[in-house]
């Protein structure tokens, strides 16, 4: 049996280690911290250099130093909403644009000067090689921004755009919408759709796809990157209207089973699907109903009244009007409606916003129109309507003229000529006639 010596007394007689140091006192550091600062003046020069520091800041301008996750706007003088192609004479109210650098956003600090040129914008414009989207690019190159065109070319044509090429402020992307694309853009204007009866009903499926999924593609695109996001809707969406002249809070009278429904009811879920995005995920929206347009670049053969009687007089053929010929439209030369798209982009209002010219004309009046500026021998056809055809279509602008400032200012005589000379040429190659897509006041 082991035995063990046991210590009894340790707890009244700790044991003392002699080795270790003698413990410092806890308020000895401070005041060796408070000696070298009054040593050799240091406490005075830190105080000198903050009230330094100090009036620096507070002499400097607020403008040299923006935050730059500032939400606030700044103003686009009046002078960018001149229209480079004199299609309006109207003074335009000033309104605002909001800039984003990266990924946050940059407040210039007030308004920007008369005479100073604002730094562009990078913007998207799906279907930008179309009729219409390409008209809209020149305003947009024209103006100082960068642009990236999205197209797919089932019906835009890379001639619209050739004239940008080796720019380096343009870029061009083959691409369907209806499947997602990622940029890093400020602005979206979204065109892609095909908007004629030939095309559209070639492929309902297809129409149907690009105005939904592709609307919705691109709407994610502008949550994802803060970018504005303009719709290009349209009078379809009226359907063959009971009222007259349609105004936008006019729900319409539309056949969602008929053959113009993918082209029809697409757009008007294209609508609501801008305006859930707006009020669920707070994308600044806005959403324009185009009415007839006609001008320079239309496809040739794609079935519009417009396009359709100037190619026909041209050859030589008979004018077809279908039906009695009684049924109305209104017709807007393409660059009052391009001015429109941008200031509704420009501006603070989400719309709806109907823009159309409202002189209304039958389709016998626009052809005897046509044969006056081409032929006035050329013939009229009569042949049976088409279905769902719309029996009167006029706009009420009363909205974009209060709201925007904009109204249509070229009339059909003046524009349509402007058109033919664009035909005539890609029709014979006659380079003859002087083509102009600008008109002046």
């Amino acid at each position: 049996m082991s035995s063990e010596l046991t210590f009894r007394g340790h707890e009244s007689h700790p044991e003392v280690d002699v080795d270790s140091p003698k413990r410092q006192k806890p308020w000895l550091s401070v005041t060796r911290s408070i000696r070298y600062m009054l040593g050799e003046q240091r406490l005075v020069f830190v105080l000198v250099g903050i009230a330094i520091t100090t009036l620096v800041f507070l002499l400097l301008p607020s403008s040299s130093n923006p935050s730059r996750f500032d939400h606030k706007y700044e103003q686009i003088p009046d002078v960018y909403f001149q229209s480079g192609s004199g299609s309006t004479g109207l003074a335009a109210q000033r309104v605002v644009y909001e800039h984003r650098a990266g990924f946050g956003r940059i407040h210039s600090g007030g308004k920007v000067p008369l005479g100073l040129k604002r730094k562009g914008l990078r913007i998207v414009v799906t279907g930008g090689a179309g009729f219409v989207g390409s008209h809209l690019v020149d305003r947009l190159i024209n103006r100082g921004d960068s642009v990236i065109v999205v197209d797919n070319f089932f019906t835009g044509r890379k001639e619209n755009l050739m004239h940008h090429f080796g720019n380096p402020r343009f870029e061009l992307i083959r691409h369907d919408v209806v499947e997602p694309i990622l940029l890093e853009v400020d602005q979206i204007y979204h065109l892609a759709c095909p908007a004629s009866p030939v095309h559209y009903k070639f492929n309902p499926v297809k129409t149907i796809k690009t105005n939904v999924v592709g609307t919705l593609n691109m709407l994610g695109l502008a949550k994802r990157v803060g970018a504005r996001f303009l719709l290009t809707s349209t009078s379809e969406v009226y359907g063959d209207p009971l009222q007259h002249p349609q105004v936008e809070t006019y729900w319409g009278n539309v056949n969602p089973i008929g053959v113009r429904s993918c082209y029809d009811e697409g757009k008007r879920t294209a609508e609501t699907l801008a305006m859930d995005y707006h009020r669920g995920a707070g994308v600044e929206v806005r959403i324009a109903r185009i009415f007839n347009t006609y001008g320079p670049r239309m496809c040739i053969d794609d079935g519009r009244v417009v396009s359709n009687f100037v190619a026909q007089a041209l050859r030589k053929e008979p004018m077809t009007v279908y039906g009695d010929g009684k049924q109305t439209r209104s017709f807007q030369y393409v660059s009052d409606l391009v001015e429109g798209l941008m200031r509704l982009m420009e501006g603070e209002h989400v719309g709806p916003f109907n823009l159309g010219n409202p002189g209304e004309f039958t389709m016998l009046e626009l052809a005897q129109v046509v044969q006056e500026t081409i032929d006035p021998n050329a013939k009229i056809e009569f042949r049976p309507n088409t279905e769902d055809d719309p029996h009167k279509r006029k706009p009420d602008i009363s909205k974009a003229k209060e709201l925007l400032g904009w109204e249509p200012s070229i009339p059909l005589r003046k524009g349509l000529p402007l058109m033919v000379s664009d035909f005539r040429q890609r029709i014979f190659g006659d380079h003859k006639d002087t083509i102009t897509t600008t008109v002046s006041n």
